[in-house]
């Protein structure tokens, strides 16, 4: 199968071209390699699934280009079986500073996407959400009947993201599914993020900065569980149309997560606070039942195991990835 993969240099997308490559799939891989954190992450993300070809019955074709470019767009979509869109410009925070370009990325790169694949062959489009569209939650947790009610820019945008995907399915036919991610993690996760700062900071001797009183709860899902959700989209046709939650087992306090950390890799040192950010959601926790009845999906990691994980993943790969996240 022929498959296209948008933001294939990022954290998410890196990992799903390398799960698809490595079943045998041909990957066409599109980045346009943003400089939102250190292009030496992507690099080695690219890296990973070249070697990976060479180790499989798959193949791996890298383009650098931007969804916001119709001709790049084009030529690469029609081409697809599938595709599986990852692309955005990332960072709730980053979007409150800069929310055109967000829109423009996220919602206007959208559309071309999905317009260039209702002129296709292509048999699915699965785009990549965020719980970012829920904002201040009227329960918990969320399932998707929840109101989208975003406390940000990126969230907006992503929701504007979902209901084009929804409408393309409604009105033109095309198999859309649109995965709502919890904060996902793991090996070769994006700078600034709780998890990879706490473990980077514990490592370093320096105390875990906790933004907010650390009552802030989090969904944490383990990126081979989203894999592994996606995956299951390359031939099941029960959720088009559909927007479905990708979340984990459990969630858990911000401070209880630092203390867990600290307590592993540094019990001596003190957590630090820091003011939140108001774009920033109090809570996040998925409803999982509507992926688990459509897609079977049944996500295996506890935030407990995949820290445990990540730590020992960082600390076999702190010689190249420690100096890129540190720095972004």
């Amino acid at each position: 199968m022929r498959i296209l993969v948008t933001g294939a240099a990022g954290f998410i997308g890196s990992h799903l071209a390398e799960e698809f490559v490595r079943d045998g799939h041909d990957v066409v891989a599109l980045d346009n390699f943003e400089p939102f954190y250190d292009r030496g992450i992507k690099e080695h993300n690219v890296k990973v699934g070249r070697d990976t070809a060479a180790e499989s019955d798959g193949s791996y074709e890298l383009t650098q280009g931007d969804i916001r470019d119709e001709d790049i767009v084009n030529e690469y979509v029609g081409d697809a079986d599938v595709i599986f869109h990852q692309a955005a410009q990332a960072g709730v925070r980053a979007s409150v500073e800069e929310p055109q370009k967000v829109n423009d990325v996220n919602v206007s790169g959208t559309l071309n996407m999905l317009e260039a694949a209702r002129n296709s062959d292509t048999k699915r489009v699965v785009v990549a959400s965020s719980s970012s569209v829920y904002g201040k939650p009227e329960y918990l947790p969320y399932d998707e009947d929840h109101p989208t009610t975003p406390v940000s820019p990126y969230g907006a945008s992503k929701v504007a993201q979902e209901q084009y995907a929804r409408i393309y399915n409604e009105v033109y036919n095309l198999p859309t599914v649109t995965l709502r991610y919890f904060t996902v993690y793991g090996p070769r996760m994006r700078p600034n993020m709780a998890i990879s700062n706490f473990v980077s900071r514990c490592l370093n001797d320096e105390p875990p900065v906790i933004y907010g009183d650390g009552t802030q709860t989090r969904d944490f899902t383990y990126i081979y569980d989203v894999v592994q959700a996606n995956k299951t989209l390359l031939d099941n046709d029960s959720a088009d149309g559909e927007i479905l939650n990708v979340g984990s087992t459990d969630n858990i306090e911000i401070r209880t997560l630092a203390k867990e950390i600290r307590d592993q890799l540094a019990p001596d040192l003190e957590l630090e606070y820091g003011e939140r950010n108001a774009a920033d959601a109090k809570h996040t926790h998925a409803d999982i039942s509507k992926a688990r009845k459509l897609l079977g999906y049944e996500p295996r990691t506890t935030i407990r195991e995949g820290v445990e994980q990540f730590t020992e993943w960082y600390c076999d790969n702190r010689d190249w990835y420690e100096p890129l996240i540190r720095n972004s």
